[in-house]
């Protein structure tokens, strides 16, 4: 199976989407998506179609469809033809390059429409003839500026459809003929009324409202084509000890290139050369600065704020973690929730039923004996009333508002079927390592018998234990280098190291026989007394779950270093606004018991699951659902991808696995905690607004239809009405940009 994503051209309502879906699903083993606020189809396709068969298919239904412009390195066809982004992260790609003629459209029938409604409303303005001078000022709107209408209803009657162009041409067609037979017939409007007003305002206002439609869709997609944007465009290459500037595109896995302060990043990758800070907020969205030096990994398209760095590139083009991320997003726009198949099937037949609905009004008026100008208003009135476009709009561009914001806070929402499960999560999974602490060994604690100073304990430790590959090893050693003011007073002389697995160390520095390691190793096998001050400390840490390491030299034991993975600064505060949320916390980890319940108790978590292996973490998930319970997993590792995917929303930690990220629904960029109740809340501000979009748009139609057939509504008063609809669906999509 293959996919990829297609632009399509000339959609105007739910109506078009929908025969473009069914026609495309058509096809054997295909499934497509279409959605009308992108304008785009994703589409799943077998190895014995191409991308030219679907697209033929598309514009055999009467649309046009292409793929879209590509950014950066090309990629798989296997997995996607839009893999970062592309012209599908904004919205609706062919309402931006229809922006321009549909502006000089609108503002062309509204000048002529004016004056024409301003003589048949009022009186006063009236003069001998007034009437063909509506009519010259109305022949170029109902016609010219119409002919979007009468174009995209004639294609789609030729395959056999009707969607909202029908609805909106027969409106204004029958309004502007009956008004040529009143005056050319009727003695130019004798005994017969004349609409050429309500043919050129139900167009001005039409033209007026997809016009503001286009330009809210363009604002709903700013936020993803604003992180699209933020890659860079050259990077500065070394070659052969030279610097070369090279477009991005040129950038190859390997390359070494340099960033100076102010410039991106132009690639993920390491550094090799230079400190600096890196200002990584365009995925994070915090705004305080990373340190980061030789050996950390750097985001391409991040900007560097202080010194000079010189990156590996590991990952680039459209493998790096910002298309990686935006890729996601895009899917996730593109997408349909749930809620959004019931408009689908509404919207699918709504049109024919529309029509049955105008010809049953007009018959039924001229056969309870009613003027003929009477009927014609009221079924010209239900014709434009119905148009669904709002119901077309209101779940896309609600999710393409809330994934975008979700985008700019760091929060990667991976598909809108997700929105649904956040309503029903009512108890949260945290994984420990990784999720509520740093996943990183740091050195806590130093503890010296008496008469031993620190500043001689930190330098005799790490200079053994830098020799060391063991995590403890490496946090004892990065402790002291923290710890000591100047490099010179870090390590020694070190020689004659040995490393015993699961005990210690031990070696020679500067003269003195050092060993650093657990209890059992230094009074076992090396006949060495603990004092009872480090021995009580010793105690103490493992109470709370945390590692000692012993340290002597010379045959007595000097001082203890307690080495813990700690908690991050944000989790207390992530748990209490989960629990304020009314979600229920529970600790999952494979730590023993003791380690865990201090974990636990120190961020707020009562519930807490320990000792598990990474089968039982599935099981784990899988008994609590067992309970009735809708549950979200939130975690990093490898060892939590089964959970995250068994979960009923799944949460990675952006700083954790691909593996992680790849099984989860939403990923948290900044591998903050506090991102976990941001990211439910958000899902479920966008799920709220899409139900309301959906509810006025369903209001709307049901209350304003039995009032344009009982002849209560008025065309032009419709058609102003049919335009506020799709504008209010679409301005209450975009509140969500304020989300914090």
């Amino acid at each position: 199976m293959s996919s990829t994503d297609l632009v399509i051209g000339g959609m105007t309502c739910a109506s078009c989407a929908t025969r473009i879906e069914r026609k495309l699903n058509r096809l054997d083993g295909v499934t497509a998506t279409v959605n009308l606020a992108t304008e785009t189809a994703q589409v799943s396709f077998p190895d014995a179609l191409t991308v030219a068969d679907l697209i033929a298919v598309v514009e055999r239904t009467g649309y046009t469809a292409a793929l879209p412009a590509r950014r950066g390195a090309s990629t798989s066809t296997s997995t996607s033809t839009a893999a970062t982004g592309d012209a599908a992260a904004g919205a609706a790609p062919g309402a931006n390059a229809d922006a321009t003629p549909l502006r000089r459209r609108l503002l062309v029938s509204l000048a002529l429409a004016a004056p024409v409604v301003l003589l048949a409303m009022v009186p006063a303005l009236q003069f001998r003839g007034w009437q063909w001078v509506s009519l010259a000022l109305a022949t170029p709107v109902a016609t010219w500026g119409a002919w979007p209408f009468y174009r995209a209803a004639a294609i789609n009657a030729r395959h056999g459809a009707a969607t909202m162009d029908t609805l909106v041409s027969l409106g204004v067609s029958a309004a502007y003929l009956w008004s040529l037979y009143a005056l050319f017939f009727a003695g130019a409007g004798a005994g017969h009324a004349t609409y050429l007003e309500v043919a050129a305002a139900i167009t001005a206002l039409i033209l007026l409202g997809r016009h503001l439609e286009a330009r809210a869709k363009r604002t709903a997609g700013a936020a993803l084509r604003a992180l699209l944007d933020l890659g860079a465009k050259q990077a500065t290459v070394l070659r052969d000890g030279a610097e070369i500037s090279v477009p991005i595109e040129a950038l190859l896995v390997g390359d070494e290139f340099v960033v100076r302060p102010g410039g991106k990043i132009a690639a993920d990758g390491s550094v090799i050369a230079g400190s600096s800070a890196v200002d990584t907020s365009m995925l994070t969205g915090e705004p305080v600065p990373v340190e980061v030096g030789q050996g950390d990994a750097v985001t391409g398209g991040c900007v560097n704020v202080g010194g000079r760095l010189v990156v590996r590139a590991t990952r680039v083009g459209a493998d790096t973690q910002l298309a990686q991320f935006a890729h996601l997003v895009t899917r996730a726009q593109a997408g349909k929730a749930p809620v959004q198949r019931l408009a689908d099937r509404v919207s699918a037949v709504f049109v024919p039923v529309v029509l049955a609905i105008a010809t049953a009004t007009l018959v039924g008026w001229l056969a309870t004996g009613h003027p003929a100008d009477t009927a014609f208003t009221a079924a010209v009135a239900v014709l434009i009333i119905a148009c669904p476009c709002a119901m077309g709009l209101a779940t896309p561009t609600a999710i393409l508002v809330g994934t975008g914001r979700g985008a700019q806070l760091g929060i990667v929402i991976k598909g809108p079927e997700v929105l649904e499960s956040t309503r029903r999560v009512d108890t949260v999974v945290l994984d420990k390592t990784g999720t509520i602490t740093t996943g990183k060994m740091t050195l806590t604690d130093v503890t010296v018998a008496p008469g031993v100073s620190e500043t001689e304990l930190l330098q005799l430790a790490a200079a053994v234990e830098s020799a060391s590959e063991h995590p403890i090893g490496a946090a004892i050693t990065v402790g002291a280098r923290t710890r000591l003011t100047s490099s010179a007073a870090f390590g020694g002389s070190l020689t004659d190291f040995s490393a015993y697995p699961g005990l210690g160390v031990s070696g020679v520095v500067d003269g003195h026989a050092v060993l650093a390691g657990n209890r059992t190793w230094l009074t076992d096998d090396w006949s060495l007394a603990i004092p009872p001050t480090l021995a009580e400390r010793a105690d103490q840490a493992e109470r709370n779950g945390q590692t000692s390491t012993f340290v002597a030299w010379d045959g007595q034991v000097r001082g203890v270093l307690v080495v813990a993975d700690t908690i991050k600064p944000t989790s207390r505060a992530a748990i209490a606004r989960l629990r304020a949320m009314g979600l229920h916390p529970v600790l999952l980890t494979g730590d023993n018991e003791r380690a865990a319940r201090a974990v636990a108790a120190a961020v707020g978590i009562d519930d807490v699951i320990a000792g598990v292996l990474p089968s039982g973490k599935l099981d784990a998930i899988k008994r609590l659902q067992a309970k009735n319970r809708t549950v979200a997993m939130v975690g990093d590792g490898v060892n939590d991808a089964a959970a995250l995917a068994q979960a009923d929303l799944g949460l990675a930690m952006g700083t954790g696995t691909d593996a992680a990220i790849e099984a989860a629904d939403l990923t948290l960029v900044s591998g903050d905690l506090r991102a976990v109740p941001d990211a439910i809340a958000l899902s479920r501000r966008t799920l709220t607004t899409i139900k309301a979009n959906l509810c006025w748009a369903f209001a709307y139609n049901v209350a304003a239809l039995p009032l344009a057939a009982s002849g209560l509504l008025n065309p032009m008063i419709a058609a102003a009405a049919m335009a506020f609809s799709s504008v209010f669906v679409v301005s209450n999509s975009l509140r969500l940009r304020s989300f914090k």
